[in-house]
């Protein structure tokens, strides 16, 4: 059904914000969204699909202000990798502020982590802060928080050969549970979420479709290709060069602590959510 109303969604070229927009547009919303290059072939296939693309840097607020112009909603995500984290919080503060001078009636946050301070990983605390921010100006805020993206399985840009099949499993253990969920669902709980605000603003959503340890996964792996992944040994020492240390902060700091995992949350937000297992089947045959 066609809705009057308009979402901006910022970082729209991203594996977040382009599930998000995708979803938004199958609901009916009107979406534009704010990318750096709206020249790339990402910010190409979202305008085909439907979406106003424009130009914007979520370091500039003043680019923000006139891209949240006449906008009911707005999905903020931010990514520490490519903004840094000290970049991804004045960036989530920079949304925040156009959010309140635009007069946006909803914004949704891409969170991630446990929801709890204090746990010493940049990627988690910060995005607390921008939280705690948009909540001091008076915003009607909804959280989404996932722990695991199972992109990380498979996608070439996040490395699974060293990090998820490799890394991952010696730092955090190959037998600790994990919550898991894709980004397309992630994309399609927030479109949910945007059309019931009466329900879910002021709600904080940690998000998990599945519940499984780096063990599981790789087993269900070789059910569904009959091989095990690719594993590409590589030094932490050298890891942390090309990516930093806060990733490998966050898999010590899941070593040692449980997560608590809704899943029956997850599934009556989106009943088809899939599983690893699902998400490892649509991938890989």
């Amino acid at each position: 059904m066609a809705r009057d109303e308009l979402i901006v969604v910022t970082g729209a070229t991203g594996r977040q914000g382009g599930a998000v927009a995708r979803h938004l547009l199958a609901d009916g919303w009107r979406v534009r969204g704010v990318t750096r290059t709206a020249t790339s072939p990402a910010a190409r296939e979202l305008a085909g699909r439907g979406v106003e693309v424009v130009t914007g840097d979520m370091g500039d607020v003043e680019a923000l202000r006139r891209a949240f112009a006449g906008a009911y909603g707005v999905y903020s995500v931010q990514n520490p990798m490519i903004a840094s984290a000290e970049g991804e919080v004045a960036q989530g503060r920079n949304v925040a502020t156009a959010a309140t001078d635009a007069g946006v009636a909803h914004l949704v946050h891409g969170s991630a982590g446990p929801g709890t301070p204090g746990t010493g990983v940049a990627a988690w605390d910060d995005k607390l802060e921008v939280v705690a921010y948009a909540r001091s100006r008076g915003l009607s805020l909804t959280v989404l928080r996932p722990m695991a993206f199972m992109e990380l399985m498979t996608d070439k840009d996040l490395y699974p050969a060293v990090a998820a099949w490799h890394l991952m499993p010696r730092i955090v253990g190959e037998d600790r549970p994990l919550p898991w969920l894709s980004a397309d669902d992630l994309g399609a709980i927030a479109a949910h979420v945007f059309g019931d605000p009466a329900t879910y603003v002021g709600q904080d959503l940690g998000l998990a479709a599945d519940v499984r340890t780096l063990a599981q996964c790789r087993a269900e792996w070789r059910a569904v290709t009959g091989r095990n992944p690719r594993r590409l040994p590589m030094p932490v020492w050298l890891f942390e060069r090309f990516v930093g240390q806060d990733l490998t902060r966050m898999w010590r700091w899941l070593a040692t602590h449980d997560v608590e995992a809704d899943v029956s949350l997850t599934r009556s937000l989106l009943p088809t959510a899939v599983t690893v297992e699902g998400f490892l089947r649509k991938r890989l045959t």
